[in-house]
């Protein structure tokens, strides 16, 4: 599986604009781009197991392919939503609690980095991992 591994956080496109559009606050925005995210991630058929590591929190997050589940960020902001399989890529559908908005997120896996786009009002962001 593509996915599996542990994946550093390398760099960021955007990643600032994207979390203003989120309604973070400049102090967490600051730290939020200098997290030092790492992503441990076992999949097994539809279940996938991810490890976020970062400087502000660990977190064990478990779901299933097309399963809605609950998350937060580490802002706190809440989330419900669902990851699907398309291709190779990993597309997540995730509709905030608190306003209702959507937030799209997409992984996948090129060359030997794995690629993480987030999409928010318009606002688009990615950020770059290392194995």
């Amino acid at each position: 599986m593509a996915f599996n591994g542990t994946w550093k956080i390398d760099r960021n496109e955007n990643y600032e604009q994207f979390m203003e559009a989120m309604g973070i606050n400049v102090m967490k925005r600051k730290l939020g781009a200098h997290d030092n995210l790492k992503l441990t991630i076992q999949q097994d058929g539809n279940k996938f197991t991810v490890k976020e590591s970062s400087n502000f929190r660990t977190i064990d997050i478990e779901f299933t392919l097309g399963v809605n589940f609950e998350y937060s960020l580490a802002d706190g902001t809440e989330l419900t939503g669902s990851w699907n399989m398309e291709g190779n890529k990993l597309v997540g559908t995730f509709t905030r609690k608190d306003n209702g908005k959507t937030l799209t997120a997409h992984r996948e896996v090129i060359g030997d980095e794995l690629v993480q786009t987030y999409v928010y009002e318009g606002v688009q962001a990615k950020r770059f991992f290392k194995r």
